[in-house]
């Protein structure tokens, strides 16, 4: 059973930075499509960033310019580094797989990290 651990959240200052960071475990995802996602009290979950096996990468409009989704294959790992924080950044932020297939959704998820930028 795959196991998906996001950290890295916190409280940050508008403008300032952080590293979300998405460890697996019991089963490597270096094979497998990755993506963020968060969600905001009240409103619907968001796809922030996607990252395919080959390391091709997609943004929301919201985030694009301001965040980075990379993989580290030796590691088993993928991070989301956010820089230029704002308010309306504020969310728990989700690690999620496509491990299943067809492989068109994400069926394997963290337990979510929060992040709350500060105005």
């Amino acid at each position: 059973q795959v196991q998906l651990v996001e950290s890295g959240g916190g409280l940050v200052q508008a403008g300032g930075s952080l590293r979300l960071s998405c460890a697996a475990s019991g089963r490597a995802f270096n094979s497998y499509n990755m993506g963020w996602f968060r969600q905001a009290p009240g409103k619907e979950r968001e796809l922030v960033a996607t990252i395919t096996v080959g390391g091709g990468t997609n943004y929301a409009d919201a985030v694009k310019g301001r965040f980075t989704i990379s993989r580290d294959y030796a590691k088993n790992s993928v991070y989301l580094q956010m820089n230029s924080l704002k308010p309306e950044d504020t969310a728990v932020y989700y690690c999620a797989a496509r491990m299943s297939p067809p492989f068109t959704s994400y069926d394997t998820w963290g337990q979510g990290t929060q992040v709350t930028v500060s105005s």
